[in-house]
């Protein structure tokens, strides 16, 4: 099949390896990564979103934000110029649901199928090729997209009409950054009181607090110190904006959510916009002055 993928960032870029084995045609903004993917994976590069669209079947975006995606499909030389009638776009960014019903309405119109389809599982899922995939969008779409989705991920999820995908995605990434926060305040007020940040986490991961973020991302990152750079609270913070729409959409007033996107902000104003995710952990010790590593 001949696939296009555009937006080779931290989690595109091992995405669209495990695409690699396919005709495939990348681009990104930044010129030089795009032509070194291409180079180390054997696959064609193209100058602008258009020209890559002339060539593929199926083009997937992975862009920070629902703007960006809005951008490279309608501004000047962007997908939507290119693409034949009865093509598929899937996009993977975690979006803005009612953008992307724009979107979609606006390829509809084209002949273009369109699927909302955010990804979880972070940069390790995507080097493994087992991220999990939440896909908004027509049943006809989501069956054409579910073959090339499945080259990344482990489970492929259709959740409802478009938008659901990205909606679906925000309210993961919000429950995610809640569970952060209340974390790092916990362990902090923990090791001020005498309990290793080690063994707090491993007493935590064998009761009912346990998450995802106690059982991996503390332990691989904040218990060791490394603190690696894998997914910028700038973009959570966004993810939980995000998450907001959608409850006032729906309806929901969600005042624990509220008050997690106001602390998302604090971090983001503190710590920089590159900073990582799980540095908002960073100002618990810093205001309870201690350290959670081990």
């Amino acid at each position: 099949m001949r696939l296009g993928f555009l937006g080779l960032g931290a989690i595109g870029r091992p995405m669209a390896a495990h695409l690699a084995g396919h005709d495939l045609t990348v681009w990104n903004r930044t010129e030089s990564v795009a032509r070194a993917f291409a180079d180390h994976h054997d696959v064609r590069r193209a100058a602008t979103p258009v020209e890559l669209a002339a060539r593929v079947e199926a083009a997937l975006t992975c862009l920070p934000t629902s703007a960006e995606v809005q951008e490279v499909m309608f501004g000047p030389e962007g997908v939507a110029e290119g693409l034949a009638p009865g093509s598929l776009v899937i996009d993977c960014t975690s979006g803005d649901p009612a953008r992307s019903r724009m979107i979609g309405k606006a390829l509809a119109e084209r002949g273009v199928l369109f699927v909302d389809a955010p990804v979880s599982g972070g940069t390790n899922g995507a080097l493994a090729g087992s991220l999990t995939v939440m896909v908004g969008g027509p049943k006809k779409a989501y069956a054409r997209a579910l073959p090339i989705l499945s080259a990344f991920a482990s489970r492929v999820e259709h959740v409802g009409p478009l938008g659901t995908g990205h909606a679906l995605k925000a309210v993961n990434q919000a429950v995610l950054a809640t569970n952060i926060l209340a974390l790092g305040e916990g362990l902090a007020a923990l090791v001020k009181l005498g309990v290793s940040g080690g063994r707090a986490v491993e007493v935590l991961n064998a009761s009912s607090g346990r998450s995802f973020v106690s059982e991996q991302l503390v332990p691989e990152r904040v218990l060791t110190g490394e603190w690696p750079k894998t997914f910028r609270l700038a973009l959570l913070d966004k993810d939980a904006a995000i998450a907001l729409e959608v409850l006032e959409g729906a309806g929901v007033a969600g005042p624990v959510l509220h008050r997690v996107s106001e602390l998302l902000h604090r971090a983001r104003a503190e710590l920089g916009e590159e900073a990582d995710y799980l540095e908002a952990i960073k100002l618990n010790e810093r205001e309870a002055g201690v350290k959670i590593r081990e």
